[in-house]
């Protein structure tokens, strides 16, 4: 993150300039892109500012959440998508990701009961499909 520091006299003299909305944003949108291209720790330097500012924002936290997935901090991901479930239980999308967290950390039991609460929640067919449900019976 690129921070201006003023030589002038007065007031601002020697300050760092101050996160406005606006700049949250743009880094908000910025981390986005790049974890789009594959840059988490990219990501999670911008991330760190806005949840620094704004510890709710639900929407940064699974993006960071995201973030460490892909940067294989498997803990640090599991604690974010725990926390983005804390605010939003029927966040379908987070209890995927928490899934794969879970399977990729070879902790099985646990990754399936997310997976088939993101299916129940959004019965998208992936998430369906994640959740290996015993097949019908047949008579």
């Amino acid at each position: 993150m690129h921070r201006n520091r003023h030589t002038g006299t007065g007031e601002e003299a020697g300050t760092v300039s101050e996160a406005t909305p606006e700049t949250l944003v743009i880094e908000f949108r910025a981390a986005e892109q790049l974890l789009n291209a594959h840059d988490p720790r990219g990501a999670l330097k911008l991330l760190d500012t806005v949840i620094a500012a704004h510890p709710e924002n639900t929407a940064a936290r699974l993006l960071r959440a995201r973030a460490f997935f892909l940067g294989a901090q498997l803990r640090p991901a599991e604690m974010e998508f725990q926390t983005v479930l804390e605010r939003e239980p029927d966040n379908a999308f987070a209890h995927f990701a928490l899934a794969r967290t879970l399977q990729r950390a070879d902790r099985k039991d646990e990754a399936r009961r997310h997976f088939r609460l993101a299916a129940a929640l959004d019965p998208r067919p992936d998430f369906v499909e994640a959740a290996a449900f015993d097949p019908p019976r047949s008579s």
